[in-house]
């Protein structure tokens, strides 16, 4: 085949994939499909059962339930409001709502425009995206703050240098999705529960909590030399399908800007300059609550009814970034004279509000369906299904094979089931004890590993993942027809070129018997 018509080839697939894309629709039709799908299906095959292996090794028996059903029509309507929707993820819409307060007041009281005028013109452009993708990675060690706060700032970043909003925010986006496998610092909540995890569902069928070396495992940094290196790797490639793919599309498309948000002058006035100084102050005063909070009532203790070590401060890191957003926009926003009043800092989170009324709606349907999906069994069953296909392969002989069919298997199920820790639950127990008993190669923490690549890679490109909605709201901002298809097809890139190399990592690390930690 003739480079030309390579080339041709390859448009003829993009466009292809851009066409199908278009045509799905908006996240909250999709749900509201979903939903209906989801009682039809339930009551199609509802009563079938299935087992599961549990941690300890004993069957679980699953039985799928008819939500058609009277009990279980009137659980949907007792539950609809408070636990499956305000409720779901232990209160992730408060969180996000939250989150967004401390953002619009640092957005409103000119705090942001101004910080982007300093950096727009110290930055040099050949570094935005590397640092987008790498402080993507890095805001794993704050949960949901990547999602919530990095990646709106990245487009206001790209906003402010004339550049479209979206190249910044699809490089964040990608970084941050990644950053939930990916780190520098050791022992990240992510490593804590895989790890523990693995380690119980390893025990609890005699599989030995060993490397590839007999050596024994510790649970939170028994990926560390792995996830640093993923670290590297990923800023690299990030940066890469930003400037190849990414940025060549998107410059050539129109986009517009919040009222709010004026980036016509990019020479910092005297207010500004004033404010940065205040806004420093605000800094130090903020992290001086957040540190006086960590070490006193938010400082870690031992739970004496079960001997673990809970950190109050990371458990509510989300709410401490938001008052220091808080903090710091005001006394940006009091020095510069854009806020005269505590009555105008309120109006700043009512105005951010205003904004999160697609938010609101799509949830409601979103976290409805995923509720659905857990109390019915239709999820476990789902991912039942998938894991099954890959024991039937028989690919006993080929470890590397059956390293590259896990990691397939939990990205495609990634893109149908969402939840990190809610995935593993249920495939951890099948496969650790599963992939050893078929080839010895396969330790706990290689599965493990297969697990983290697999399942970060494919959160950029499925409307399942908590978060695309509201990735999807920001991006509206600044072009408002933007769908849901084409932040897919923004994204591909990034999730078929992580997934990829990542896995080519993976195989390197196991092929010639690197270490994955400590």
């Amino acid at each position: 085949m003739t480079k030309k018509s390579k080339e041709q080839s390859s448009e003829g697939a993009k466009a292809f994939i851009e066409l199908i894309a278009k045509k799905i629709p908006d996240p909250i039709i999709i749900f509201i499909w979903f939903l209906a799908i989801a009682f039809v299906l339930t009551a199609i095959i509802g009563g079938l059962t299935f087992e599961t292996v549990s941690a300890d090794g004993t069957a679980i028996k699953h039985v799928i339930k008819d939500m058609t059903d009277t009990e279980n029509v009137r659980w949907f309507f007792d539950n609809a409001l408070l636990q499956n929707w305000l409720g779901f993820g232990n209160g992730v819409m408060g969180i996000i709502l939250i989150v967004m307060l401390g953002v619009g007041v640092s957005e409103s009281s000119g705090l942001l425009t101004a910080l982007i005028k300093k950096l727009g013109t110290r930055i040099p452009d050949r570094f935005l995206a590397p640092a987008l993708v790498f402080l993507g990675i890095m805001s794993s060690i704050a949960t949901d703050a990547g999602y919530l706060v990095l990646i709106p700032l990245a487009g206001m970043l790209y906003a402010g240098l004339g550049k479209n909003p979206l190249i910044g925010m699809a490089a964040a986006f990608a970084g941050v999705s990644a950053g939930f496998s990916a780190n520098l610092i050791p022992a990240t909540p992510v490593d804590v529960i895989l790890g523990a995890n693995a380690k119980i569902f390893a025990e609890s069928q005699s599989v030995p909590f060993t490397n590839s070396n007999g050596e024994a495992l510790s649970p939170p940094t028994m990926h560390y030399y792995f996830i640093a290196a993923s670290t590297f790797l990923l800023v690299v490639l990030g940066a890469w399908v930003t400037k190849k793919f990414v940025e060549p599309k998107l410059a050539k498309t129109s986009f517009t800007l919040p009222d709010q948000i004026d980036f016509s002058d990019f020479k910092v006035s005297d207010a500004e300059k004033r404010g940065l100084k205040f806004a420093l102050i605000g800094l130090v005063v903020s992290l001086g609550i957040v540190l006086a909070l960590a070490m006193g009532p938010l400082a870690p203790y031992v739970d004496e009814s079960t001997g673990n070590t809970v950190s109050p401060y990371l458990n509510n890191v989300i709410l401490l970034i938001a008052l220091i957003f808080t903090i710091v926009g005001a006394f940006f926003g009091f020095a510069t004279k854009k806020f005269k009043s505590l009555m105008d800092v309120v109006t700043a989170m009512i105005d951010q509000m205003n904004t999160m009324g697609y938010i609101l709606v799509l949830t409601f349907f979103c976290y409805n369906f995923l509720g659905i999906l857990s109390y019915s069994g239709l999820g476990t069953y789902i991912t039942y299904l998938g894991a099954s296909s890959l024991a039937a392969m028989g690919l006993q002989d080929f470890p590397v094979l059956l390293v590259i069919g896990f990691v397939l298997i939990t990205a495609v199920i990634n893109i149908f089931v969402g939840g990190l820790t809610s995935k593993w639950m249920l495939l951890g127990p099948i496969f650790i004890p599963m992939l050893y008993q078929v080839n010895p190669q396969m330790t706990p923490d290689l599965v493990t590993a297969a697990y983290r690549v697999a399942d970060s890679s494919t959160n950029i490109i499925t409307p399942m993942m908590a978060y695309a909605g509201v990735i999807l709201a920001f991006m509206r901002k600044y072009k408002p027809d933007f769908t849901l298809g084409d932040m897919m097809v923004m994204m591909v890139p990034y999730s078929i070129s992580f997934l990829i190399a990542w896995t080519a990592l993976l195989v390197a690390f196991f092929s010639i018997g690197i270490p994955f930690g400590f």
